[in-house]
């Protein structure tokens, strides 16, 4: 009578493994259907994302398209994508470049990349545009390699001996940012065109909160009405450096910022001149507008929340290059110059005054606004790094690839070195570069502590990605 019961019970214990088998294979199957879902429903996700992103760009570029259209005297946006567009002249229009190499005049439509553009701009008013001592440090290259780079008649392509490098940088090179983003409402870049003559812009010039000027541009009663009278920055060649005690004369204010490279000749100058001095962090970008006058847009992003140009020959109908107070130089392109700063423009930018628009009132509703600039900004971003496959939580410094820290002590002693000239020595040159963060105005105190207290620096070239960013301690700035 017990052998059935015997055999019932190796039964039931025969059935267990086979059992729990069952189960692991249900367990395992539900994962992998799991993870499909997951995957899938992540790429449905990311489709999704990636339309709204396509969908907001391409309401941006419609909006840009009709700027040019109110804006543009003459010039046309047509859209490709959500991203490219080509902005073209009037057929007629007279090329008046030459490239003797190929035997071709200028072009008359180009094609830009929106999304690029705007990610590059955005990423300027964030920037820090002046050469400095924490940039040198933080950069694994910065003294060895970029330092070099940055001084006329070294006699090395590197700096081996790095006393004699910081002797030829020490009376240009602050410590740390002497200018900050948002540090001025509005700024006025002033350019060399002759069409400056045509219009008195004088005194509307001088009421911008800071006044940026290039080269040789003379200052004074003679051009007055035309120019104004305001110095605050001027940003000169190496050539122009030359004559810089002639350029800032009866200017000791006046900031002057070397765009190329610092020489011996020039700081036997600076030693005797009251005026601060800096180099400006010189980047190569490859696009459609290229000289003094750009690289003076550049800097001022960096500095100003508004950015108006005057004197940049951005007008249809001309036919050489002119100079307000000289005769003209070569090398300009003006027609794809042209097409660039109204593509600025439309994308917020800066803002474009000329004798073309003198006559009649100047408003901005048709360029959009800093809200639609911030939704477009945040769409092309996202979709940029989408498509290199990286996440959309990298935050606001996803672009820093070099890291460096300045501790509670500050970042070093300000420009200078000790064989200054006495009027150096006791002049305010270094008002800049010890100006405290409550002096500032109330935008450039959010902006510091937004980033946290973080300077943003740019390598070399286009690309985006390749930040060098420095953190400095928000308890010493206060």
């Amino acid at each position: 009578m017990t052998r059935p019961a015997k055999s019932s019970s190796i039964n039931i214990t025969a059935r267990r493994p086979a059992l729990i088998h069952l189960l692991c294979a249900a367990c395992i199957f539900s994962l992998v259907v799991f993870a499909i879902q997951s995957r899938f429903f992540a790429a449905n996700q990311k489709i999704d994302s990636n339309t709204e992103q396509v969908r907001i760009l391409s309401e941006f570029q419609s909006t840009v398209q009709q700027c040019v259209a109110n804006r543009g005297l003459g010039l046309t946006a047509h859209i490709i994508d959500h991203c490219k567009l080509v902005l073209k002249f009037p057929e007629g229009t007279n090329s008046t470049w030459y490239n003797a190499q190929f035997k071709v005049f200028e072009p008359l439509e180009y094609t830009y990349d929106v999304c690029e553009a705007i990610l590059l701009w955005e990423q300027y008013r964030n920037m820090t545009t002046v050469l400095t001592r924490e940039y040198l440090d933080a950069r694994p290259d910065g003294w060895l390699d970029y330092a070099a780079k940055r001084i006329a008649q070294l006699g090395a392509d590197k700096c081996y001996n790095r006393s004699l490098c910081e002797e030829h940088l020490n009376l240009i090179l602050p410590g740390k940012p002497p200018f900050r983003p948002r540090q001025f409402q509005t700024c006025a870049v002033v350019g060399n065109s002759g069409d400056l003559l045509k219009t008195q812009f004088g005194e509307e010039i001088d009421s911008h909160d800071a006044v940026i000027r290039d080269n040789e541009a003379p200052v004074n009663e003679k051009y007055a009405k035309y120019v104004g009278l305001k110095r605050d920055f001027r940003l000169v060649v190496r050539g122009a450096a030359r004559n810089m005690v002639t350029i800032l004369n009866g200017s000791a204010d006046e900031v002057l910022i070397i765009k190329s490279v610092t020489h011996r000749d020039f700081n036997a100058m600076i030693k005797n001149i009251p005026n601060p001095v800096y180099l400006f962090q010189g980047i190569v970008l490859r696009r459609g507008a290229k000289g003094t006058g750009m690289k003076s847009i550049e800097l001022a992003l960096s500095m100003c929340d508004i950015v108006d140009i005057y004197g940049f020959t951005v007008d249809p109908g001309y036919t050489e290059w002119t100079r307000y107070f000289s005769t003209p130089r070569k090398g300009h392109n003006p027609l794809q110059g042209r097409a660039y700063y109204q593509l600025l423009e439309c994308l917020g930018v800066i803002r474009i005054h000329s004798p073309m628009r003198a006559e009649r009132k100047q408003e901005w509703s048709d360029v959009p606004s800093r809200e639609m600039i911030g939704r477009a900004h945040a769409a092309a971003l996202r979709l940029r790094r989408s498509q290199a496959g990286q996440t959309d939580d990298l935050g606001q410094f996803g672009s820093c690839k070099v890291w460096g820290n300045v501790g509670s002590n500050g970042s070093g002693p300000i420009s200078g070195s000790p064989d200054m000239g006495s009027v150096r020595r006791y002049s305010k040159y270094s008002k800049w570069e010890i100006m405290p963060l409550e002096s500032l105005r109330r935008e450039a105190q959010d902006h510091y502590r937004q980033m946290e207290g973080v300077s943003l620096y740019k390598m070399d070239g286009n690309r985006l990605d390749d930040l060098v960013c420095v953190r400095h301690s928000l308890k010493s700035e206060t």
